[in-house]
């Protein structure tokens, strides 16, 4: 059984590797799982780490166990308005076109939260219904 380590779990990452687990197995249709690829947005506030880490914590003991999450992050980026650039925002999330310096910008990535795609057995694992 694994241990709760203060400080790394968070309600957030918990309850989104419940959904992703609902929609895995869904779409998996009783066929084991070997990778779930994710992308995740940097404006998204998740922490990849602790999403994975949750994720053998929600996974352990069901169908998806020995299965595991790929996170590829997504970096924020934004279309000026004014000079049509994109840039991308860093790690201090401003909004702000660092090639003119406006503030009139649209977010162009960076809010994803999405099942990319699943690494999947071909038939349905032994003992399961579909």
């Amino acid at each position: 059984m694994k241990r709760w380590r203060a400080g790394v779990v968070r309600v957030h990452e918990l309850s989104l590797c419940g959904s992703i687990a609902n929609i895995v197995e869904r779409h998996a249709a009783g066929r084991s799982v070997s990778v779930i690829r994710i992308q995740i947005g940097q404006l998204r506030q998740v922490v990849p780490d602790t999403l994975v880490y949750c994720w053998d914590l929600v996974s352990e003991g069901t169908s998806l166990a020995g299965s595991r999450i790929d996170v590829e992050a997504i970096p924020a980026r934004i279309r000026c308005r004014a000079c049509d650039q994109i840039t991308e925002v860093g790690d201090l999330p401003v909004l702000v076109c660092r090639e003119c310096g406006s503030t009139d910008g649209e977010i162009v990535s960076g809010e994803e939260f999405m099942i990319t795609s699943l690494d999947l057995a071909e038939t349905p694992a032994e003992g399961a219904s579909t």
